[in-house]
């Protein structure tokens, strides 16, 4: 199927009509691309950025020439005060329908070079931050809604360096299989997508070259992931097609190897 035949076959399905989304760190890599799968799906979606807004206003612009409703909101995923900022947009609306958690951050290094100030980053934004942004949606999110974390395989991994991002990416896990039974008597499912090594900036900044090269041998399918293998995952999930699966973690991954 070319590029173009998978584009026309996704925006014809509209299998997310009328819904709400939100997702955290949509201005770029994955998340751009998950905001934009949405969209094409018939969702109207409210992004978030930190720090580039002219990325997250080139997705919005992108959202809109699909013919769906788009905003950005500046939202640092750990500070209350940009969450209360979120909080207006959904207001506005009046309820969500999906939740995507998927703003983080990487920092490396082997744990004798570490600095607790490190820890402190990682899991403020990647921890911390998830936690903060589901409090601040839940109240406005739709009974039968769906949570979406985007985890990582590093969370059940062993590759040299990644500690605590390994670490925070377990703990959303966790996060992930507990909230499905607490919020499963609203009709709201919680799952996880654990990428693997995709061909991103933040995976960029993480890996040299070789070690890319390397991973992608790894895999099953020969090659790195791209951002819309991910986010057509998150489709299905956020969809009614995912209406029965909740507290899992999806690795998707190209069969990768460790």
């Amino acid at each position: 199927m070319t590029a173009v035949q998978e584009k026309t076959s996704t925006v014809g399905s509209k299998k997310l009509e009328g819904k709400i989304a939100v997702v955290t760190g949509g201005s770029r890599g994955i998340g751009a691309a998950i905001a934009l799968r949405l969209a094409e799906n018939g969702a109207d979606v409210i992004i978030t950025y930190n720090k580039n807004k002219s990325a997250g206003d080139n997705v919005v612009a992108q959202i809109k020439e699909l013919g769906r409703k788009a905003v950005v909101v500046k939202a640092n995923a750990s500070s209350k005060s940009d969450n209360d900022a979120l909080v207006a947009e959904f207001k506005k609306l009046g309820k969500i329908d999906i939740l995507i958690n998927n703003a983080a951050i990487f920092e490396g290094g082997p744990i004798d070079s570490v600095e607790i100030e490190q820890y402190d980053r990682l899991f403020d934004t990647n921890v911390k931050g998830v936690v903060a942004t589901t409090l601040a949606a839940l109240p406005h999110l739709n009974d039968g809604g769906r949570i979406v974390n985007i985890s990582s395989v590093a969370a059940r991994g062993s590759l040299a360096g990644f500690s605590l991002y390994a670490a925070t990416k377990g703990a959303l896990e966790s996060l992930t299989r507990v909230w499905a039974q607490d919020l499963g008597k609203r009709g709201i499912t919680v799952n996880a997508i654990a990428p693997g090594v995709t061909a991103t900036e933040m995976m960029e900044s993480a890996l040299p070259k070789e070690a890319q090269v390397g991973l992608a041998a790894k895999t099953a399918l020969q090659r790195l992931g791209e951002p819309n293998d991910i986010a057509d995952a998150v489709v299905f999930l956020a969809s009614n097609d995912g209406r029965w699966v909740t507290g899992k973690v999806l690795d998707v991954d190209g069969g990768l190897s460790f």
